[in-house]
């Protein structure tokens, strides 16, 4: 029989792998798409290179250069994990908002969100800067 620690692990490791699977079309959907703008890019650059195409006033200038390209490793990793937030998100749009905590500036404590209505009224968060 398995102990507790380990039907942890096991459970956590089939989380991340639901969460695996739910994410990789959303990912190789985001991976195409900056594939094919280097594509793009490198493809119209070449052209122009070879002078098959004059620039025309209408056109925006090159801003692609063969170092600053969209389809890196690092670029990969970020859309993964901003992918990987989107879905672990906990506000949805249409459903009720998440009732988190936050701290009172004056008073200096945490309280839940909800604590902070009167009545009927509707809430307002303000979560500007002033600087």
């Amino acid at each position: 029989m398995m102990d507790d620690s380990s039907g942890v692990q096991m459970a956590r490791a089939l989380k991340q792998a639901a969460l695996c699977l739910m994410l990789l079309p959303r990912f190789l959907l985001a991976a195409v798409m900056l594939w094919l703008l280097d594509f793009l890019c490198i493809r119209r650059k070449l052209l122009l290179k070879m002078g098959d195409r004059q620039d025309s006033l209408d056109d925006p200038p090159l801003c692609v250069s063969d170092s600053n390209k969209m389809f890196t490793l690092e670029s990969l990793r970020a859309v993964w994990h901003g992918q990987k937030l989107d879905i672990l998100k906990s506000a949805r749009l249409g459903q009720a908002a998440p009732n988190t905590e936050v701290v009172l500036v004056q008073e200096r404590r945490q309280v839940r969100i909800l604590d902070c209505m009167k009545g009927n009224r509707p809430l307002i968060l303000n979560f500007g800067s002033c600087s």
